[in-house]
């Protein structure tokens, strides 16, 4: 009996080794693809860090598309976060497609920042549709539940959309010197600081139900999409006195930078269990237990 177990742990750890070194591959094939976007598109200005965070984000959909259509299963994959990334891009898009100050003052904000950030909506487009259509059957939805409480599950968003909203219309920057296209930006950036609760709550839950284990390329996607914030806060923490509103008053930005910073506190110990299965080529393992979000 026990040479059995000890052959069936070498052949995981031998397979999980090996699934690990193809993905760091593929993590080393985006930091390739980043240098060259830096030497042959950038002027090499502090606010690159947008348009890098914004590539990274494109990354983590890509890797979450490869995952869902080469395995034929969304398993997993929560559609409200889907959803609120959704909402997030198309909302961006309403104001940088428009206007210019939000936008990288590098010249990869000239065209290559927004060609991201339509890339990132069409993949979360294509992601929903496999979630919808032909994979639906794979769908966890028992696990999808963030929001359910006194509402139906499937409109549980509503609990972080209409905060957000109402927050954006009062407390938004105003670059863009125009009230709708300056509230749409803002309301992108705090609908993408909690576009990760309900994919995190699903963890929890699937945690407490069937074991931690995170699948791979999953694990992946959400830490792309979470540590690409860090490169965000650091560029808006270096131009903070941007994000001023039309009196002056500088609270906007400090509520832009606070969701950003509350974001990264929620990942935390996402980041920590993905940097713990990374250095030990082991599959990634989140805590039995969960805390009870909505």
């Amino acid at each position: 009996m026990n040479s059995i177990n000890f052959e069936d742990t070498k052949k995981l750890l031998t397979s999980t080794y090996k699934q690990h070194t193809k993905h760091l591959g593929m993590w080393a094939g985006f930091l390739s693809c980043s240098l060259l976007v830096y030497y042959f598109l950038s002027s090499g200005d502090f606010s690159f860090l947008l348009t890098y965070a914004s590539f990274m984000r494109c990354f983590g959909f890509g890797v979450l598309n490869y995952r869902m259509w080469s395995t034929k299963s969304a398993k997993g994959v929560s559609v409200k976060t889907l959803e609120l990334y959704g909402l997030t891009f198309l909302i961006r898009l309403l104001s940088i497609m428009r206007h210019q100050g939000y936008l990288p003052f590098d010249k990869t904000g000239d065209w290559f920042y927004h060609m991201v950030e339509m890339m990132s909506f069409a993949s979360v487009g294509l992601a929903l549709y496999g979630l919808f259509g032909p994979l639906i059957s794979t769908y966890d939805e028992k696990h999808d539940k963030f929001g359910s409480l006194h509402i139906p599950s499937e409109f549980g968003i509503a609990y972080l959309v209409v905060p957000c909203i109402i927050v954006a219309l009062f407390f938004h920057p105003a670059l863009n010197r125009e009230f709708f296209s300056d509230t749409c930006w803002t309301l992108s950036m705090y609908l993408e600081a909690v576009a990760m609760l309900p994919q995190i709550y699903m963890f929890q839950r699937q945690a407490s139900d069937e074991g931690g284990t995170v699948e791979s390329l999953l694990g992946h996607t959400v830490f792309a999409l979470g540590f690409a914030r860090v490169f965000e806060l650091i560029f808006w923490v270096g131009s903070f006195k941007e994000l001023a509103d039309w009196n002056g008053s500088r609270l906007p930005g400090y509520i832009v930078l606070l969701s950003q910073l509350g974001h990264l506190i929620v990942m935390a110990d996402f980041f920590f269990y993905y940097f713990m299965s990374i250095s030990k080529g082991q599959p990634m393992e989140l805590p039995t237990t969960y805390s009870g979000l909505v």
